[in-house]
């Protein structure tokens, strides 16, 4: 498929708004690589049918850091449950793996069980720009019918070994345009979005995305993720059970880049499922994380969203009647839940191409021939 984008230019920094997105990079079944489960018709977190996601990208300079000037390898994300055009609350809830990162509004959705709005991804040092944006963006939009209080969900990994961090290159424009850009359809991934300067496992990282579409004897239910990887150390990596990290133990980042770092999970269903079912859906990406080689060390932001577009209407001011899954029934969700984050991650790894940022640091993608090789060593490539 073609990739669509619009390409805007602002004070010099090249804006890559839009995730209309095809892929013209190979993913990581394209390599070969096999995965457990049956992805849905783009293996993206859109299969759900009503989400959308939008990315602005912002690349620009070289060289030496310059505080405010540059480098700049950053950006923001943008995940509606109901697309843009819809205010109307999706069953949600979150959960923490480990707790060094950030993700603005859980309070509200742990208590209320319900995520209000997008699920925005960005840097560390942008979450209050992006939060701020998102609120204005929402009361133009809703206009009179914009509630006097919002509380954004916005998540964050870090991207301060390739970008100027402490530049805050993320404006509201640029908050703006991932949301006006989110569409259905085939997401962008790699260094794209929130994702443009990540790095996951000592390889160049970012955004991934994956899906699962349950038999028709479950409920025909699909499941879809999105990450935003930033984590993990270059000996932990497997990918389909082999030890990649160790059979690709060179091309680590230039100039350092410690084996710490995070990841944000956004998880999706059409399941009915209730706050208290998503909770335990959510803690399922722990284990594809872990499945990829991540431990969740002690540096690392590990945190993840998920939510239900069943039920709508549920968050309205009369008493509604609900669908809801019986927990005996919840199992294959999970197993949903595990591979597609695990797909994800990887997919994140195949998209990202080798960077280079702030003062010459480099990190490497990680290169195809030589993870096929790996996969091929190890019986493990599918031909």
């Amino acid at each position: 498929m073609k990739m669509h984008r619009s390409i805007v230019v602002v004070v010099s920094v090249l804006v890559l708004a839009a995730t209309l997105n095809g892929q013209t990079k190979p993913r990581a079944r394209d390599l070969g690589i096999p995965f457990d489960g049956t992805p849905g018709l783009r293996n993206a977190i859109t299969d759900v049918a009503g989400v959308e996601v939008g990315h602005t990208t912002l690349v620009s300079g070289s060289g030496k850091l310059v505080a405010g000037k540059g480098p700049v390898r950053t950006g923001v994300t943008a995940i509606f449950p109901r697309g843009k055009e819809s205010a109307d609350q999706v069953f949600a809830a979150w959960f923490t793996l480990n707790g060094n990162g950030e993700m603005t509004g859980t309070t509200w959705v742990e208590e209320s069980g319900f995520l209000e709005g997008p699920v925005m991804i960005t840097n560390t040092h942008s979450v209050g720009v992006v939060r701020d944006a998102v609120i204005e963006w929402q009361m133009k939009k809703q206009g009179k019918t914009f509630q006097p209080w919002s509380l954004p969900v916005v998540a964050e990994t870090w991207d301060g070994f390739l970008n100027d961090i402490n530049g805050f290159h993320v404006k509201r424009e640029h908050v703006f345009q991932a949301l006006d850009a989110a569409r259905a359809g085939a997401v962008a991934e790699g260094s794209v979005g929130g994702g443009t300067g990540m790095v996951v496992h000592q390889f160049k990282g970012g955004i991934g995305t994956s899906s699962r579409k349950l038999e028709n004897r479950l409920g025909a239910y699909t499941v879809g993720v999105l990450v935003q990887a930033n984590y993990g150390g270059r000996s932990q990596l497997t990918i389909a059970g082999v030890p990649v990290g160790r059979e690709i133990s060179d091309l680590m980042p230039e100039r350092g880049k410690s084996d710490d770092g995070s990841i944000i999970v956004v998880v999706a269903t059409d399941a009915p499922v209730l706050p208290h079912q998503l909770k335990r859906i959510a803690k399922r990406a722990a284990l594809g994380i872990g499945k990829n080689g991540g431990i969740g060390t002690n540096g690392s932001g590990d945190i993840f969203i998920a939510f239900s577009t069943a039920n709508p209407g549920a968050a309205g001011d009369s008493v509604v009647s609900l669908t809801m899954l019986p927990n005996d029934r919840i199992n294959p969700l999970f197993a949903a839940t595990v591979q597609a984050t695990e797909e994800a991650i990887v997919n994140a790894m195949v998209a990202a191409q080798t960077m280079e940022g702030v003062n010459g640091s480099k990190v490497y993608g990680i290169p195809h021939d030589r993870l096929k090789a790996a996969m091929k060593k190890y019986n493990r490539l599918k031909e």
